[in-house]
């Protein structure tokens, strides 16, 4: 494909992606409208954005292996379809039965869309410095959708209501499915003949009942018989997951694909990056409102800095990969993402934005840039062409997986050292909050550190591994009307 048509393409796919991640934080400063509107308990508020999560995050695996099968542009653009239509349903909901299937639906959509983009990617551009690049462009994405949902949130919010931060996907999306045709090639595992359903079926049940389980464990309890009971299921059903890919023929994911140091490593940095950062956009949000007393679309700015600083860091991360490998750029990145969240943790009650918000932000958008660039290179390198969906699928359950753990950690630790505040005699709630959210921040930082630990001991030095050639059947540069 000419590079001016692969760059329409590399345009079209990033903003894609941003849509999606974009809509897992979008709806976080619209739910107390939400709740006011459509009538939701107070307890069930959470489901509308944890409806979209759960669902993402239990059918990346299927939706990636899926795109290799079937085609990666027709999954792309299936996928899409089903999230548009699904966002045009959850901005006309009239209940909250309605929104939270709406939701579901679209993080079903999300699931075929996501890995499809990431393989497409990889089908435009052969491993080296323009693969870097891109996926380095990609990387910066998944880090900075964080932070612009909660900015487009609060001010879609305030100006036209909360049904916009839904029906703002509409366009976008009728926009991107007339367009795919045109400028993506297709491509699809040749090989493969047949499905693996028990698979499908075992994965998808024990990744989704893992992040529910995580997710519910705040209302359960962490020690309920519910918790244990529902952690063990998810738990046998991997467990038969990989009995069965050992032993069928056409295995939704073959076990080899695990023999690459980079993928494996970069995998499990990468659950570990996103359980460090994710959490800081909620932490964050509710400490500009409970504590600094800002309203909704000020706190959506407040976090302006860190999506700048994840752009910056990405732009910068992608070259220091093609110079130096992705061990060090990615241990460097993760450490200063520990020392910007173990600096949000100092902060202060009463405190002030550019004391206690401004400098964390910059310093751990930074690192942060480069390591989301440096681990989205890693978990992707080395995977044979036939495999690209896959390995896009893995990547993306990671962080969907580590996000859900490590938000659920977060609140966990937060409201424990509330809770304590309280207990001690503390009588301003403010300030109680405050010591939560600074715990949560401090277990945040050791899960980065932990993830640059990795990061040096799994990975390879300089040199990455090369891929394996697998002959993959795909159409010619694509033609308007294809």
């Amino acid at each position: 494909m000419p590079g001016r048509h692969r760059g329409i393409a590399l345009a079209l796919l990033v903003s894609v992606q941003f849509v999606l991640v974009l809509d897992a934080s979008i709806v976080n400063v619209a739910l107390p409208s939400i709740g006011g509107d459509l009538h939701f308990d107070q307890a069930d508020l959470s489901w509308v954005g944890n409806a979209y999560g759960l669902v993402f995050g239990g059918f990346l695996l299927f939706g990636g292996r899926i795109a290799d099968l079937v085609g990666r542009r027709r999954m792309f653009v299936a996928g899409l379809a089903l999230f548009t239509v699904a966002s045009l349903g959850g901005g006309l909901a009239q209940n909250a039965g309605t929104l939270v299937a709406a939701r579901a639906f679209q993080g079903l959509g999300a699931a075929f869309v996501a890995p499809a983009a990431l393989s497409l990617i990889m089908t435009l551009y052969e491993q080296g410095p323009e693969r870097n690049r891109a996926l380095g462009l990609f990387g910066a994405v998944a880090g900075a959708g964080g932070a612009a949902g909660a900015i487009l949130g609060g001010l879609l919010t305030d100006w036209f209501g909360w049904e916009s931060v839904l029906f703002v996907n509409v366009p976008i999306g009728a926009a991107a499915i007339a367009l795919a045709p045109a400028v993506l090639p297709e491509a699809r595992d040749e090989r493969v003949r047949g499905f693996d359903l028990l698979g499908a079926v075992t994965v998808t049940g024990g990744l989704a009942l893992l992040v529910y389980t995580v997710v519910d464990a705040g209302d359960a309890g962490w020690d309920s018989a519910q918790t244990y009971g529902l952690g063990a299921l998810a738990l046998l059903l991997l467990a038969v997951f990989v009995l069965v890919e050992a032993r069928v023929r056409n295995p939704l994911v073959p076990l080899g694909i695990f023999r690459g140091r980079e993928l494996r490593g970069g995998n499990l940095a990468a659950g570990l990056l996103t359980m460090a950062v994710f959490p800081m956009f909620y932490v964050m949000t509710l400490y500009l409102q409970q504590v600094l007393g800002d309203e909704p679309v000020e706190a959506g700015l407040g976090m302006l800095p860190v999506a700048v600083a994840l752009a910056l860091g990405a732009g910068g991360g992608s070259r220091l990969v093609t110079g130096l490998g992705v061990r060090a750029p990615l241990g460097v990145g993760l450490v200063i993402v520990a020392a910007g969240l173990a600096w949000f943790s100092r902060m202060s009650s009463p405190g002030g934005y550019w004391q206690d918000v401004f400098g964390p932000s910059v310093v751990m958008g930074l690192g942060g840039g480069v390591a989301f660039v440096a681990v989205t290179i890693a978990a992707t390198a080395g995977a044979a062409a036939g495999e690209s969906g896959l390995a896009s699928g893995l990547i993306n359950t990671t962080q969907q997986v580590g996000g859900a753990i490590g938000l659920a950690i977060a609140v966990a630790v937060s409201t424990a050292a509330t809770e304590d505040a309280l207990a001690g005699g503390e009588r301003v709630v403010a300030t109680a909050l405050n010591e939560g959210f600074q715990a949560a921040m401090l277990a945040s930082a050791g899960i980065a550190l932990a993830s640059a630990l990795v990061a040096l001991l799994l990975l390879p030095g300089r040199r990455a591994e090369a891929p394996v050639p697998v002959p993959v059947a795909a159409d010619e540069a694509p033609r308007p009307g294809r």
